[in-house]
């Protein structure tokens, strides 16, 4: 499940295993394993991959998070990448990018 969870949030963001490996500081072999579901990274990994992807421990062990009232960029970047069109118009990259600071300042002003 936390190898899912790395790779896709890895991909969304246009990195290769080799760079995430360097942001994180581990080899490109342990992202391979973590991805493949051999290994699970250490509290220590775990506590770096969701600081870098903004994203919490329990959204990476696939744990429901309880109460769950903010949307995190994670969250936000989902909605948008699936966004295809808006009352029935189709969007583009600067519409979605439009969008996406709207609700941020809307989250950040509660």
């Amino acid at each position: 499940m936390i190898g899912n969870k790395v790779h896709d949030l890895r991909i969304k963001k246009h990195l290769t295993q080799t760079e995430l490996s360097k942001i994180l500081h581990v080899s490109q072999q342990t992202i391979t394993k973590w991805e493949n579901g051999k290994a699970e990274p250490s509290s220590s990994a775990l506590a770096k991959i969701s600081d870098y992807f903004n994203v919490s421990a329990d959204y990476l062990l696939g744990k429901p998070e309880k109460n769950k009232s903010t949307v995190t960029d994670a969250d936000l970047e989902n909605m948008l990448d699936n966004a295809k069109s808006f009352d029935g118009k189709p969007m583009d990259d600067h519409d979605r990018e439009l969008i996406r600071a709207y609700l941020k300042g809307l989250y950040e002003n509660k």
